[in-house]
């Protein structure tokens, strides 16, 4: 039986900077209100490296939930996966310090087609703008 033996590298590099998330979404299935959070993989599918939320600005304190979907429908729960979640913790608005930025060390190979999409588990009013780093092999 013949292994992979040769490392491969992403090749088109993509970010994606989400809308700011503000809606509340209880379902941990995918469904309801989500984001897109990255681009399709490519076609020979794609490396995630990380996931970044950043607040833009006063927050009270929430989770961030990412969501794996197989490229089709985020209505139907069948087509999505809770892949990681984190605290997002209050934040406060300030011209004097930097506010927290959470990240997701997720080091993953996504198969060609599939999206990330993200919610937060309860209402916040500034909202937090999520950034995927990844990149197509």
């Amino acid at each position: 039986m013949a292994a992979n033996i040769s490392p491969i590298f992403p090749l088109i590099p993509r970010v994606l900077i989400s809308a700011p998330i503000t809606v509340a979404n209880t379902s941990k299935d995918g469904t309801g209100p989500v984001t897109q959070i990255s681009l399709a993989a490519g076609p020979n599918g794609a490396f995630v490296e990380s996931v970044e939320a950043l607040p833009v600005g006063t927050n009270a304190a929430s989770v961030l939930r990412v969501f794996l979907n197989n490229g089709s429908a985020t209505t139907t729960s069948a087509n999505n996966i809770l892949w990681e979640e984190i605290s997002l913790p209050a934040t406060v608005l300030s011209e004097v310090a930097g506010q927290t930025k959470v990240v997701i060390p997720l080091n993953r190979a996504i198969p060609a087609g599939y999206t990330l999409y993200a919610t937060v588990g309860t209402s916040v009013t500034a909202g937090w703008r999520v950034r995927v780093h990844m990149g197509d092999y």
